[in-house]
């Protein structure tokens, strides 16, 4: 069971008198109206197919129909959908939970354009922003939003300061759909100005409290179906589901769950139902990642716009499904000025090298180990002692076999530059404290460490679960001292504090964020390293 599961189960045990997990339909009631809501989240600029990790998908494994997902078959899939909903008359919506931008190399070379035409075909009826969608900063979101057809919902989102994105984004819609109104909010991480790149012109506000403002200016309008499209996060979206009234269903997105009453790898049923003490019910849906599912739920109402029965399940997007052929040969165009740079060869990996979110998110993990180990290698003439990584930079794995520069750059997307400073020990065990404080969301601040030997205790409190920190000595490891001062390592996004490391931004000494790009040192140790083999060796271990 994954820790957003446990944390799941745990928070809605803790409010069992307010809130239930449950996957059985209820049964049918006095509901006279039926919506189909089809949903998608965290893409993250997967416009091709890809293999079971996410990665890209080989020609081998595509003539064998062993890949899932990619636009193309979004496309499809939702056509036939939509298709089989307008025969029996019924009702539809198509949302998207947002991160559309970030993950390979359609974004790192078109900056959002690809992106924009490709989601244009799928017909959308809402979307959310997502905390990646600010990675590039607010000029490449304002010419991704200026030319998507379909409106951008995000309600806890002040862009009154930003010029170019002023008025791109509205805190909610209403639309009809069979006769009936239904209203379409927004919400978006309010982590995104530690997690991205929005500037400071850019202002997040209260999830909770905005969300239940914009419900309740629906409500007003006599609407009495409310659908929130968030980019917050399971655990936060269940939260959600409690504290805020008139919300029917979230479809969320950020944590990446796959919530699915068939899927082995799902962290609960779907949908997640919470029952108020109002009587009233939200029910969360999530489709995992990376286009290999394509959400479907349908809701049947009461006269009241309650909900009183459902059925539905995330549908997995495998080779059975057929691409639609003008998406995919479109895609195909786009991928052919990128061909060359995917291709090139840096060497190979003598296994798979694991860069799985849920692993470099939890614990010591080969990419993790691959790219600090890379970052010191590129600095040791600095006198680097210590690399420390963010597991949310690593963003797939690598399979066993030739190694491209393409993969290195789907695995490390964000064109990071290597930053080194000093630190004292003290402040050391801070960032590595903020880099535990948020495990049970699978947060991406999760260390990945190299010239670090550490012991981490989950069940302590946050920012108090580092039990011991040792560092690299010659052939062995000495404990960390906390007044002594020593080189680091890290990439510029955390440099200047990202992930919430607060103390490279504030405590840094004699700090430089203008290396050569991460990707590049990356490449060239496997390069150097080649045939890589990945390794486990003990630098990062959780007290039992």
């Amino acid at each position: 069971m994954s820790t957003t599961s446990r944390t799941l189960k745990a928070l809605l045990a803790a409010t069992a008198m307010t809130a239930g997990l449950s996957g059985v339909a209820y049964a049918q009631s006095a509901g006279n109206y039926t919506l189909t809501i089809l949903h998608v989240n965290d893409l993250h600029s997967r416009l091709q197919q890809t293999n079971a990790t996410g990665s890209a998908c080989s020609d081998k494994d595509a003539a064998e129909k062993k890949c899932f997902g990619g636009m193309a078959r979004i496309v499809s899939k939702s056509k036939e959908i939509k298709a089989e909903i307008a025969a029996k008359k019924g009702n539809l919506l198509f949302v998207h939970g947002g991160d559309q931008f970030q993950g390979t190399l359609f974004f790192t070379h078109y900056k959002g354009r690809a992106d924009q035409e490709i989601v244009n075909r799928f017909g959308l009826d809402a979307a959310t922003l997502g905390n990646h969608e600010f990675d590039a900063g607010p000029a490449v979101l304002a010419d991704y939003l200026t030319g998507v057809n379909f409106p951008v919902v995000t309600a806890n989102i002040d862009l009154s300061g930003e010029p170019k994105l002023k008025g791109l984004v509205q805190p909610y819609i209403v639309v009809e759909r069979g006769g009936q109104r239904i209203g379409i909010i927004g919400g978006i991480t309010m982590d995104t100005p530690i997690t991205s790149s929005p500037g400071p012109t850019v202002k997040f506000l209260d999830d909770i409290k905005s969300i239940q403002k914009y419900v309740n200016e629906i409500k007003a309008q006599g609407v009495n179906k409310i659908i929130a499209v968030t980019h917050i996060g399971l655990v936060r979206e269940t939260e959600i589901a409690q504290q805020v009234d008139g919300l029917d269903v979230i479809a969320g997105g950020h944590s990446h769950s796959l919530l699915s009453n068939t899927a082995k790898d799902a962290v609960a049923p779907a949908p997640v139902v919470v029952n108020k003490k109002d009587g009233s019910k939200t029910l969360l849906v999530q489709a995992g990642e990376y286009t290999k599912y394509l959400g479907r739920l349908d809701v049947t109402f009461n006269a009241k716009g309650e909900a009183t029965s459902w059925n539905g399940d995330p549908i997995l997007l495998d080779g059975s499904v057929a691409e639609d052929k003008e998406t995919a040969d479109r895609i195909a165009a786009l991928d052919k000025p990128i061909q060359e740079l995917k291709n090139r060869p840096v060497g190979e990996a003598k296994a798979a090298i694991d860069g799985d979110r849920k692993n470099c998110r939890q614990k010591e993990c080969t990419m993790g180990n691959l790219v600090s180990d890379a970052l010191m290698s590129a600095t040791k003439a600095k006198g680097t002692q210590i690399v420390i990584m963010n597991g949310g930079g690593l963003r797939t794995s690598i399979d066993q076999g030739p190694v491209t520069l393409g993969e290195v750059l789907t695995v490390l997307p964000f064109q990071n530059t290597i930053a080194t400073m000093k630190l004292k020990g003290s402040d050391i065990v801070a960032s590595l404290e903020n880099g535990f404080s948020k495990v049970e969301e699978e947060q991406g601040r999760f260390p990945q460490v190299a010239g670090l030997r550490i012991t981490w205790d989950r069940k302590k409190p946050a920012m108090s679960r580092v039990v011991s920190v040792e560092v690299a000595d010659g052939a062995g490891f000495k404990p960390l001292d906390p007044n002594a001062v020593y080189s680091v390592a890290t990439n510029d996004f955390m440099r200047r504090g990202g992930d919430g490391y607060t103390p490279f931004k504030e405590k840094a000494i004699d700090a430089y964020d203008f290396g050569p790009n991460l990707e590049e040192a990356v490449a060239a140790y496997i390069g150097a390293n080649s045939p890589y083999e990945p390794k486990i060796d003990g630098r990062i271990k959780e007290a039992q």
